[in-house]
């Protein structure tokens, strides 16, 4: 389960703002110690609601790839409806994990005889931190606490000080709040084994 780089692929909608939060992860990654790291979007219909991809890579080394991620390693799903019109799990390796926006639990997916799940509410977490603009949740940063409690590949440390070059002041602090909330509250249905290494025979 070792990779010289990780590549990962969120699914949402438009306005739920999986590019930004594609764009952070991959600050994120930087502050976390990966010198390469990419945030690339891929859209379909260009409207709100409509189904919105957008991909990340980081490893050790330089990346110079910024196609889409057809075999990620790990799945951000922001919103589980879509999960009903898109397979989500197209590509994903078979050590990798999927991490939706869910109060449900891990074993309520059906694909969890396949693939390791985890889940976390981070639309009520952001709503819990406040992290609502004219009736808009924002939640596609509090999935990060999410993904960092359920891989373990980037510390919260390095998301909020992700948080602090996109934020400041209440906005911030909101933001690092429900991240935090995301992270104490994932359920992970097992271990994720995944590691990322310059050297894959280390």
């Amino acid at each position: 389960m070792v990779r010289t780089q990780i590549e990962i692929r969120w699914h949402g909608r438009g306005g739920h703002g999986a590019v930004t939060g594609a764009m952070i992860l991959a600050q994120a990654a930087y502050y976390e110690g990966y010198r390469g790291v990419t945030a690339a979007p891929f859209f379909g219909a260009e409207r709100r609601g409509a189904p919105v991809i957008a991909t990340n890579r980081f490893g050790p080394k330089p990346i110079r790839t910024f196609s889409l991620v057809t075999e990620p390693d790990i799945v951000i799903v922001l919103d589980e409806t879509l999960i009903s019109i898109v397979d989500v799990t197209s590509g994903l390796r078979s050590d990798g994990i999927i991490i939706i926006n869910s109060p449900k639990n891990p074993e309520d997916f059906d694909f969890i005889e396949r693939f390791n799940v985890a889940t976390t509410d981070a639309f009520h977490c952001a709503v819990e931190a406040g992290l609502v603009v004219a009736g808009t949740v924002l939640f596609n940063t509090t999935i990060l606490g999410g993904l960092s409690r359920a891989t373990e590949l980037i510390s919260m440390s390095s998301v909020e000080k992700a948080f602090s070059h996109f934020f400041n002041g209440d906005a911030l602090e909101k933001n690092i709040h429900g991240a935090r909330l995301s992270f104490d509250r994932t359920k992970v249905y097992k271990p994720c084994g995944l590691r990322c290494e310059s050297d894959v025979n280390s």
